[in-house]
């Protein structure tokens, strides 16, 4: 396969297939995946996968990093954009092209990020429900958003993720709330009251979603949720180990877990009746 020139970003395409494209989609959105995550994501074989992560980084679609695991080897490949793959999407999405210079310092800034664990945590929050869509064709995620797109959409919260899953003829929106155990459980719990402001203003009621590090953490972040905006915000927890789709989400105050599809769900009034939103439709309070 051929290296690409700088300027011979056209000269690529023949070698860019529709896997490839979706590829370079998530990682402009979400930023940054493991080799076992695009794996799960779009191959069967992984060996088919490195293969073809390491052609794409030839073409300068993609790039890699990783560092020393604790105690002797080395973590997986985190991969992201190549500066030819922040010029493809740049172009198709209508974005000022990207200097070589830009694009290697924003890999920089992202690989240094004291938050990497943090994100790469939400990232398989989304990667876990596409992979259960592979062996489930009655489920759909039909949306994925990152943080910085839940934040443009709806201004007022931050979630870790944000997105919409449905099964058969059921669906259910929710936002995705990440802990790694860095943060107090008190400070965990009082998140939701961000979700309540935005519910009572008209906005959607989907669950929030706390996936913790631990059952223990589960457990003392319970006694945290005990009646706290329970009449107006859902929210439900489980541990990071599950299968995000399968019956591992206990809602506060409940004694049974259930599947994510079947956590309650609201689209909100003003969402429902196309209210409040601006000319560039980004919802307004």
């Amino acid at each position: 396969m051929p290296q690409s020139r700088p300027d011979g970003l056209l000269a690529i395409y023949p070698h860019v297939t529709s896997r490839d494209r979706q590829l370079l989609q998530l990682l402009d959105d979400h930023q940054v995946l493991t080799t076992d995550q695009i794996h799960a994501l779009f191959f069967h074989a992984r060996r088919t996968c490195q293969i073809r992560l390491t052609e794409l980084r030839a073409l300068g679609l993609l790039d890699r990093f990783r560092f020393a695991r604790d105690g002797g080897g080395s973590q997986p490949w985190h991969w992201t954009l190549g500066h030819n793959g922040h010029r493809f999407q740049a172009a198709a999405h209508g974005r000022a092209e990207p200097t070589a210079r830009t694009s290697r310092q924003t890999m920089q800034r992202l690989s240094a990020n004291p938050n990497l664990t943090h994100l790469l945590t939400a990232n398989e929050f989304g990667v876990r429900l596409t992979a259960h869509t592979r062996r489930h064709p009655a489920a759909r995620l039909q949306r994925w958003w990152s943080e910085a797109s839940a934040r443009t959409q709806f201004r007022v919260i931050t979630p870790d993720g944000h997105g919409v899953w449905s099964v058969g003829g059921s669906t259910v929106g929710y936002w995705l709330e990440v802990d790694t155990g860095t943060e107090p459980l008190g400070k965990v719990a009082a998140k939701l009251d961000k979700y309540a402001v935005l519910a009572r203003q008209g906005g959607p009621r989907y669950p929030v979603l706390f996936w913790v590090h631990s059952e223990d953490r589960e457990e003392h972040l319970h006694a945290q949720l005990r009646g706290r905006r329970a009449e107006v915000v859902v929210c439900a927890t489980a541990v990071h180990a599950a299968d995000p789709a399968e019956a591992v989400w206990l809602p506060a105050g409940a004694d049974r877990r259930v599947r994510l599809v079947e956590l309650p769900s609201d689209h909100g009034r003003a969402v429902a009746a196309n209210a409040n939103f601006d000319e560039n439709g980004v919802f307004l309070l």
